[in-house]
């Protein structure tokens, strides 16, 4: 069972719908990097048991991922933000280079930082 670390991005966005066998399960899997011995003496089940609880958690991470997309449309919407910064910040310099009013200068510097903390909500 390779590791796949998309589960744990897809662990962060529908981890609750999991029953918390899989979710701490696939926790201690993918975000602690424990082995399925070590989970399973930490969560008193057997090697196997943590093996069945991870398969069903990641096939029930996938299936709600392609119902739902949410992971799908997040990655989209980060994407989307940082180009609006990079358009942001490329206008900033021209405004800089054009010798703009100091009040045009500082509206383009917080639309920069509102992009920079709405992109950092995100990660």
């Amino acid at each position: 069972m390779g590791k796949n670390l998309q589960f744990s991005e897809l662990l962060d966005c529908y981890g609750e719908l999991l029953t918390d066998k899989q979710r701490d399960a696939i926790d201690l899997y993918y975000n602690e990097d424990l082995s399925l011995a070590e989970i399973a003496q930490d969560l008193s089940i057997s090697r196997q048991g943590v093996r069945d609880s991870i398969k069903r958690g990641e096939e029930a991470l996938t299936t709600f991922e392609n119902e739902i997309g949410l992971l799908k449309k997040q990655k989209a919407y980060d994407s989307f933000l940082k180009e609006i910064l990079l358009l942001a910040m490329s206008l900033r310099a021209e405004l800089s280079a054009a010798d703009s009013p100091a009040h045009i200068q500082e509206k383009a510097d917080g639309l920069i930082k509102e992009i920079e903390s709405s992109i950092n909500i995100l990660d």
